[in-house]
């Protein structure tokens, strides 16, 4: 069984729920997803809508975003479940003349995102795109763990993130006024 690489969601805390119109589910078989923005103006988008267009992957079972993706191996018989998958999306929600276009435009997105898994199945992909001189333009960027590069560190700090998010519910809202963060502590150091 001849294996190749395609991107999957990666969702390391809640903010893609929080940022984009829908969030994509982790683990799924993600594109760039830049064909739903080639007619919009990027200027006219709103909030959601522009997170989406500037940072989102489009994960194709829910056809939600997804800011990470990661390198995974997949076979021959799962690359050809993503094209019918995305291929049934295409023609579905977007409204491709036939299900034969649809796979066509399918199949050259997964190619497409198929060509950015050349680094190491694992590492992590990040999409920036911009609207420049009326054309739609992307840039990649591989996220290398910071425990790789730092040996001894601790692994679950590889991709720390400045913050984290909780969700409240409206009634608790102002329980935490006065309460104090150690900072330090809850990265597993000693208080200053």
């Amino acid at each position: 069984m001849t294996r190749l690489r395609l991107p999957r969601t990666l969702r390391l805390d809640p903010s893609d729920t929080l940022v984009f119109p829908r969030a994509a589910e982790p683990g799924e078989w993600a594109v760039t997803g830049t064909f739903l923005f080639l007619e919009a103006d990027p200027a006219a988008l709103s909030g959601r809508e522009r997170a989406a267009f500037r940072a989102g992957f489009l994960g194709i079972e829910s056809f939600g975003f997804s800011t990470l993706v990661v390198v995974s191996e997949a076979s021959e018989a799962e690359r050809a479940l993503a094209v019918e998958a995305l291929a049934a999306q295409i023609h579905d929600r977007l409204g491709a003349p036939d299900r034969e276009s649809a796979r066509a435009a399918a199949r050259e997105e997964i190619a497409v995102a198929a060509s950015l898994c050349q680094p190491p199945v694992g590492t992590v992909l990040a999409l920036h795109r911009t609207a420049e001189g009326g054309e739609v333009r992307e840039r990649f960027r591989a996220l290398s763990p910071r425990a790789e590069a730092v040996p001894g560190a601790d692994p679950r700090h590889a991709f720390a993130r400045a913050f984290d998010f909780y969700e409240t519910d409206e009634d608790g809202a102002d329980a935490g006024a006065g309460e104090r963060v150690d900072l330090a502590g809850l990265l597993g150091g000693s208080p200053r």
